[in-house]
């Protein structure tokens, strides 16, 4: 785990991950979203589209479980746009579907102090597909963290 202090814009992280029919099904559940678009299969087997919230959900998921990242008090603290990329925040470029294999990278695009006790970051998402093509990006994701993490034992 790194510690605030030892944080700087430019850091890069890297995470690889998928979504399971199973688990954007109690996603669905849990959101209430109601789409044909998401309901869309002949059966069990056949691949489903996953929907841009979810993919943002496993995304912040895997920063949290990120080596760098996990042990820290992270508050996820809002998205405020980039003004560089006319205060958008999201771009959703090509679908996903289940078991796609999902290639993140996350890189501090923003740092700086908020109080003694906290630090902010602002987290860059980037999502490729296995052959290296941009499916998400998703820019200035803010966390509140604590500048002296919890000691775990």
């Amino acid at each position: 785990m790194k510690r605030f202090s030892e944080l700087n814009v430019g850091d890069k992280f890297y995470s690889e991950c998928t979504i399971s029919s199973t688990e954007l099904d109690a996603y669905l559940l849990f959101s209430g979203i109601k789409n044909i678009i998401y309901e869309n299969t002949k059966s069990s087997q056949e691949k489903k589209m996953v929907s841009g919230r979810a993919i943002l959900s496993k995304m912040e998921g895997e920063f949290t479980r990120l080596e760098e990242m996990y042990g820290n008090l992270l508050i996820f603290y809002g998205i405020d746009g980039d003004s560089d990329w006319n205060n958008r925040q999201t771009r959703f470029l090509k679908p996903l579907h289940t078991g796609d294999k999902l290639k993140i990278k996350f890189t501090i695009s923003e740092k700086r102090e908020i109080n003694d006790e906290f630090g902010l970051i602002g987290i860059d998402f980037e999502g490729k597909d296995e052959d290296g093509k941009t499916m998400v990006i998703s820019k200035r994701n803010l966390y509140q963290i604590k500048k002296d993490p919890p000691v775990h034992q």
